[in-house]
């Protein structure tokens, strides 16, 4: 069966699809969303929204356990896991919903099943047309005069290493599991690893991270870095570094996982947290001019349009930052460009970059290092969070880690952030505003923020470069 025209047909129901999606039906276009399995995807089921739950119930978990240092009395509290979990799911479910009434309140139709791309036939003179199969066999054809391929992506895998989803784990199976385990191996440092690393370990859990790279290095800051690993060292996270691991070096049985480094380590479980691979197989790409990368990923122009004009693509398939706001920003621009409505292309230094361990890192723009070999004549100036009232009254000791700014010295513009510690997450949003805007050091400072608050210290950083701050 052939389906009415589409204006726009978005395949995946993502977060860079559907934001896309909802641009175009505000732009009056009839537009359809395939997606095989739930709205949302990734990020809202099995990564951003259901990790940060996750993580949220471990931080008040510690909170609780610190409560004599803000002079409360308690009993000793308990990590409930299945309520946790219950938790998790109940904030996924409202959100999914809130999701499908949005959709539907734009009138864009939903396809559940698989899409793939055909060549030229007689629906279509033009590569594009999109077969949506569905599980019960039967598919229908729906003709458009635009796609966007935002199908995002799948944890990576290790060749040598079967994922069982037993003992041989990967992130979305911790999401589903009903048990923690006594300890667990993360394969990986990057943000994934990292942010299972800091929740297992406030916990409880036994945690060892084992990584190929001789040196961790987050967000190109060797301070943030050193900080980070600290902490979660302090938090019993045992880091083994420089490792190649192969067939030799790990075996598997039905209770553990054995790993055979210059030590024995034994763990309930190993969690695979090497990255994810986009998700552009089985797409019919080969009917089309669409470019695949060497990387395996869609090569695209900077408003997200591939080698066929009426076909682009966004988020984790494209291969930039795999960010959901990133992805998102990524299907708008991409909607505003094929209808004609100018949009400004990403600058990717621009995009904030957050990890939620505890304490939580959050960085935009160019690092100190990175923005020196670019040629910048930078200065930065930097001051720990211990420094700020607000930052003191949150935390149950000392406060962890600092905020630093990365300024052009030749017109004192704020070209980069680094920063680590409690709800800089939330913070980094005022730096993003800042660089769009490409606000300087003086603007920040003048700014009047609210005493007390944990901001504050980017006033005074501001301040500081003018050498006009008043509490640094």
């Amino acid at each position: 069966m052939t389906q009415e025209k589409y204006d726009l047909v978005v395949l995946g129901g993502g977060i860079s699809g559907y934001s896309a999606a909802i641009r175009a039906a505000q732009l009056g276009k009839k537009v359809a969303i395939v997606e095989k399995a739930e709205l949302g995807g990734t990020c809202l089921h099995k990564g951003c929204i259901p990790t940060k739950s996750f993580l949220k119930s471990a931080d008040t978990y510690q909170l609780i356990q610190h409560a004599d240092a803000y002079g409360i009395s308690t009993s000793t509290p308990s990590f409930n896991f299945s309520k946790v979990q219950e938790r998790k799911q109940r904030i996924v479910d409202t959100m999914h919903n809130g999701l499908q009434m949005l959709i539907k309140q734009k009138k864009i139709d939903v396809f559940n099943g698989t899409g793939r791309l055909l060549g030229p036939s007689i629906f279509s003179p033009q590569s594009g047309t999109v077969s949506v199969t569905y599980d019960n066999g039967e598919s229908e054809l729906l003709t458009n005069d635009y796609v966007l391929i935002a199908t995002g992506s799948s944890p990576a895998t290790l060749p040598f290493l079967q994922i069982d989803h037993q003992r041989v784990v990967t992130s979305d199976d911790l999401l589903a599991m009903s048990t923690l385990p006594d300890s667990i191996t993360i394969i990986g440092a990057g943000v994934i690893g990292l942010e299972f690393a800091s929740f297992f370990s406030q916990v409880g859990v036994d945690v060892h991270v084992i990584e190929a790279a001789e040196n961790i290095r987050i967000n190109n800051s060797d301070a943030v870095s050193q900080q980070l690993l600290k902490s979660l060292s302090a938090r019993g996270v045992t880091f083994h570094t420089g490792i190649a691991l192969n067939d030799d070096n790990i075996s598997v049985s039905d209770t553990n996982v054995t790993f055979d480094l210059d030590t024995t380590i034994t763990t309930d479980m190993a969690l695979v947290a090497i990255g994810r691979r986009p998700n552009i197989s089985d797409l019919g790409l080969s009917n089309t001019e669409v470019v695949v990368t060497a990387q395996q990923t869609i090569e695209v122009n900077e408003f997200m349009q591939t080698k066929a004009p009426h076909i682009y693509a966004s988020g984790d398939v494209i291969g930039h930052l795999q960010l959901a706001h990133v992805g998102a920003k990524e299907g708008v621009i991409a909607v505003e460009h094929m209808f004609q409505h100018n949009p400004i292309a990403i600058d990717y230094n621009m995009m904030p970059k957050c990890i939620y361990t505890t304490p939580e890192v959050a960085a935009i723009g160019l690092s100190a290092e990175t923005a020196k070999a670019q040629g910048y004549d930078v200065k930065t100036v930097k001051a720990a969070f211990q420094m700020n009232g607000k930052a003191m009254i949150m935390s149950p000791h000392t406060p962890e880690g600092f905020a630093e700014l990365v300024i052009d010295q030749a017109n004192g513009t704020i070209i980069g952030a680094n920063l680590i510690g409690q709800n800089v997450t939330e913070q980094i949003n005022e730096l993003s505003v800042l660089q769009f805007l490409n606000g300087s050091a003086l603007e920040l400072g003048m700014a009047t923020h609210a005493h007390p608050s944990m901001s504050e210290l980017l006033m005074e950083l501001g301040l500081k470069y003018e050498n006009q701050a008043i509490h640094l």
